[in-house]
């Protein structure tokens, strides 16, 4: 087992939102770190007591102004920082439809939102968008289809 460094917490845990539709992908630009000025999913982190699904609802709703619907667990991020001592355990959640329209409630976290075709997305993206493109893909290819939006 790997001594934890001074000062440096256990993993904690967040959540996020793949929400697609019409082969594109929802994403707010980051203005805080980490990863600032990064294209990334809606979401946050998950309460004390709260479940993973139960955040991403509530994140996306106070991201976005919008009511999820039907939700599916897509992947689960290791998020792993060692030089900034920080590790975040994510899963990220496929979402294809929701209730209303996507507004940027947190203006000084976000920019956007902005749908991306999912082939033509921009080139900075963060640690969990990759992870949950990856596994999009995968699930396109099991599907026989080449994109599942």
């Amino acid at each position: 087992m790997t001594a934890q460094p001074e000062g440096v917490r256990g993993p904690r845990a967040g959540c996020g939102a793949a929400i697609v539709a019409g082969g594109r992908l929802l994403l707010l630009r980051r203005l805080t770190e980490p990863e600032a000025g990064c294209w990334g999913l809606p979401g946050g982190k998950i309460e004390l007591f709260e479940t993973a699904e139960s955040a991403m609802r509530r994140e996306v709703a106070e991201e976005l102004g919008i009511v999820v619907g039907e939700a599916e667990l897509l992947c689960c991020v290791d998020q792993i920082d060692r030089a900034a001592g920080t590790h975040w355990i994510a899963p990220v959640f496929l979402v294809r439809r929701f209730t209303g329209t996507p507004s940027n409630i947190e203006p000084a976290k976000h920019d956007g939102p902005a749908w991306f075709p999912l082939d033509a997305l921009p080139a900075a993206l963060t640690t969990p968008t990759r992870a949950a493109l990856a596994a999009l893909a995968a699930l396109a290819a099991l599907a026989g289809r080449r994109d599942i939006g």
